[in-house]
């Protein structure tokens, strides 16, 4: 099998690990926009929100280094055994700090205190599980890993319905079920669902002789500090929207922007997917002698499906509309999905590119990358929102990631050059946006814009059948 056969089995495996509950958790959208009014969907995304910035900081980029180190050390059950107590200890000394400090803490956030509490509980089970499921990566194993995830977001599933569902639907008796507050039982949902995770993944706990190196500790720390910052402003990026927008323009309309910037999930789920794919490919064939031009043949096809799929959804906006955000309370924020579709595409590329400093053990590169992000992200808006709405948050993703990517590609072309065929790609993000922006003037006429999918899809196939049929003869 070629090298890029392998790249896209596994790339479409780890895609169904994470295509498969993003799906799943696709249909709990319609549902919860459908029970909860704007301002208690506000509550849920500021409650993820959270959960996103300490995830990032308890696990302090160890996933990353030890996809490093695990590929390229003649001692992999020691780093992953060191990665594993590392977290597990650090993990365990956030639980001491915060159970101690609970109340002060809960109050501080502006949270409820039972919401607070299950925040705690969720971060603390999906940290300790961060190692296995890394391991479980790293020694290529998808399927295991695709199985392990799609129970639990069956379990988040099917909890969610039974709590929002069908217990008000059959009037059922649950003990101390709270009418009133309803966002909480989503978060119940997920805790149980990290349990029966954390229970399939305790095997894995032992997989090896348990040894801390701090030799190999402090180089991880070294090469995963940098990962982390990045990865905090990456929080900012993606969540300083939906975090200010209560404050200044009020619950209800967070509730509609974060509603309908769910649209774009599908981006999401193919960026996701793309990384699960790539981070320990291109770690595990570095020292291929064809390694960079590799590269660069997976960041064409990467642009293709990417830009092909902004153009579908674009293209058939009315239709995810009223499949995922149903309440047309949500609708007022419907004129942000274009551009959240494009910001998410600049990120996808973003990713693709950061393999450069990855690579060269730069990472603090990926850390300034990330912060001039955050920068631009937090500048733009708390400048532009009272200027002209909630449009600017969407605004300011689409500027942060388009600067990050094009400061990355300018970066890695000095420091790891890679032989990216621009002219190509930049002609398949033109065709792509000007597509789209063709969409959008038709008023939901169908027959033209799937003209306008087919064409796209007619381009792209005419550019690359000669390249696409040797990939596929060999």
């Amino acid at each position: 099998m070629s090298v890029l056969k392998k790249f896209f089995k596994d790339t479409i495996i780890y895609g169904l690990a994470t295509v498969l509950p993003r799906l799943m958790n696709f249909v709990l959208v319609p549902l919860h926009t459908d029970t909860l009014a704007t301002n208690s969907y506000s509550d849920n995304t500021t409650f993820y929100v959270y959960a996103a910035f300490f995830n990032v900081l308890l696990t302090y980029g160890m996933e990353t280094a030890f996809f490093r180190f695990f590929s390229k050390s003649e001692e992999k059950d020691k780093v992953f055994s060191t990665t594993f107590i590392s977290l597990i200890v650090t993990t365990l000394l956030f639980l001491a700090l915060v159970v101690t400090f609970n109340a002060q803490l809960s109050d501080w956030i502006g949270m409820d205190q039972t919401h607070f509490n299950l925040l705690l509980g969720l971060l603390v089970l999906d940290t300790m599980v961060v190692a296995p499921f890394a391991y479980l990566r790293a020694t290529g194993r998808p399927m295991k890993f695709a199985a392990i995830k799609i129970v639990n977001i069956v379990v988040v599933v099917l909890l969610n319905f039974f709590f929002l569902w069908a217990i008000p639907k059959f009037d059922l008796a649950f003990p101390n079920y709270d009418q009133s507050d309803l966002v909480k039982y989503i978060f119940i949902a997920n805790l149980i669902a990290s349990i029966v995770t954390f229970l399939l993944l305790i095997p894995y706990f032992f997989k090896t002789k348990l040894q801390f190196s701090t030799t190999i500790f402090k180089q991880l720390l070294s090469y995963g500090w940098p990962i982390m910052v990045a990865g905090i402003a990456y929080v900012i990026n993606e969540n300083f929207d939906k975090w200010i927008l209560p404050d200044l323009l009020g619950k209800d309309i967070n509730g509609a922007y974060s509603g309908c910037y769910k649209i774009a999930v599908f981006m999401t789920i193919f960026i996701q997917a793309f990384r699960l794919g790539a981070e320990p490919f291109f770690f595990n064939h570095s020292k291929e002698e064809n390694a960079k031009e590799t590269y660069a043949t997976i960041m064409k096809y990467f642009v293709i499906v990417g830009s092909l799929m902004l153009v579908f959804i674009i293209s058939y906006l009315d239709v995810f509309k009223s499949l995922i955000v149903r309440d047309e309370s949500y609708w007022v924020a419907i004129e942000i999905v274009p551009i959240v579709l494009l910001a998410n595409l600049c990120l996808g590329i973003y990713f693709n590119l950061a393999i450069w400093y990855k690579l060269t053990d730069k990472t603090r590169y990926g850390m300034y990358l990330s912060i001039v992000g955050a920068v631009v992200t937090i500048v733009f808006n708390l400048i532009m929102i009272e200027k002209i709405g909630f449009i600017a948050a969407a605004w300011a993703t689409l500027a942060a990631y388009a600067t990050m990517m094009l400061l990355s590609y300018w970066l890695g072309q000095r420091h790891y050059p890679v032989p990216y065929n621009l002219k190509k790609i930049g002609s398949y993000l033109a065709s792509a946006i000007i597509f789209s922006a063709l969409a959008l003037k038709t008023d939901g006429n169908y027959y033209v814009n799937t003209a306008l999918v087919l064409l796209f899809l007619l381009i792209a196939f005419l550019f690359e059948r000669r390249e696409l049929k040797q990939l596929i003869e060999k």
